[in-house]
């Protein structure tokens, strides 16, 4: 069976880049046209950085313009301080170097986003961020005299989702945006993955933005330079994988097993098969390992003590770790 069809059959999103060029390159690992691909390995985690460069990237891989940096640290997944202050460190380079490449000073306004549900562990990622975040806009305009050297003015919300508060979130980030008038806005949130292996374990920087609810078929309004007015870096993390693609990989390991099932199974039939189950739920059920909990908790850590290293230049590891609760 094909995946790149079934996904799209099936109305799946890929939220990660790497995921959406692994499945555009098949078994043939041929090279795609407008999309370029650094790798670099590092002790505990590798880096795949995938650049879209012209239309023809974004057609192919359908998604903006721009350079997606996918951070994969499998043995995320259990408590291992050296992995954790790796990933972290690599966050905090990878963040720096986006900052640079808008051309962002010191003492430029960060707005962090926390996006998600607060009272939905898998979705909970963006605000249990913010939670842990570095804020000193207040100290900047209050207390100019007590701020150190190297603490860059950052400010901070979760806005919640619709269901909550019953205003779109774009809404509310774009009425903070116009009032606080950041250089720059970092949205942190949860996204679908294909490969159960990849949630928690998998941080994906984006310089394009992102779009809340894209990757569980949830298409809120986009956060972008367009939509704000400002350059969005967005920062997410798989917390969660679609049932119909378990469903896939099951048919896919059973023909291997039997394959006489292939003259008498194609994938019409399992697509029409898959669909029917998933019809309660309208084809967008997803999916989250059972100690979720521990998971978000670990990598909301990680992620904030990345972003603190790497929107304060002032403040290292040790003083990094401080601030996490």
């Amino acid at each position: 069976m094909k995946v790149k069809s079934f996904l799209q059959n099936m109305g799946v999103q890929l939220d990660l880049a790497v995921e959406a060029q692994e499945v555009l390159r098949g078994d043939t690992q041929r090279e795609i046209p407008g999309v370029k691909e650094k790798k670099e390995d590092y002790e505990y985690c590798s880096v795949t950085t995938v650049s879209i460069v012209d239309e023809q990237g974004v057609a192919a891989l359908n998604k903006p313009q721009g350079n997606y940096i996918t951070i994969e640290a499998p043995q995320l997944r259990h408590i291992d301080n050296r992995v954790q202050q790796e990933v972290s460190r690599v966050i905090a380079e990878k963040l720096e170097l986006m900052l640079k490449n808008f051309n962002l000073t010191e003492d430029a306004l960060v707005l962090l986003v926390g996006l998600g549900n607060w009272d939905a562990t898998p979705d909970a990622l963006g605000p249990r961020v913010i939670d842990q975040c570095l804020v000193t806009r207040h100290l900047h305009k209050y207390a100019p005299d007590a701020v150190k050297g190297g603490l860059r003015p950052v400010a901070a919300l979760s806005p919640g989702v619709l269901g909550i508060t019953g205003i779109e979130t774009a809404e509310i980030i774009k009425g903070v945006v116009e009032k606080t008038q950041p250089n720059i806005v970092i949205a942190v949130d949860s996204l679908a993955a294909r490969a159960v292996e990849r949630i928690s374990t998998t941080v994906q920087l984006a310089d394009t933005g992102i779009n809340p609810g894209s990757g569980i078929g949830n298409q809120r309004k986009g956060l972008n330079h367009q939509t704000l007015g400002v350059p969005v870096i967005a920062i997410g993390v798989p917390t969660v994988v679609h049932a119909a693609v378990f469903a896939f990989e099951a048919f896919n390991k059973i023909m291997e097993a039997h394959p006489n099932l292939r003259t008498a199974m194609n994938q019409q039939m399992v697509e029409t098969g898959v669909s029917e189950v998933l019809k309660p739920f309208e084809g967008n059920l997803t999916v989250t390992p059972k100690e979720i909990d521990d998971l978000i908790d670990r990598i909301s850590k990680t992620i904030a003590l990345g972003v603190n290293q790497g929107l304060h230049p002032g403040v290292g590891q040790e003083e990094a770790l401080a601030f996490l609760q």
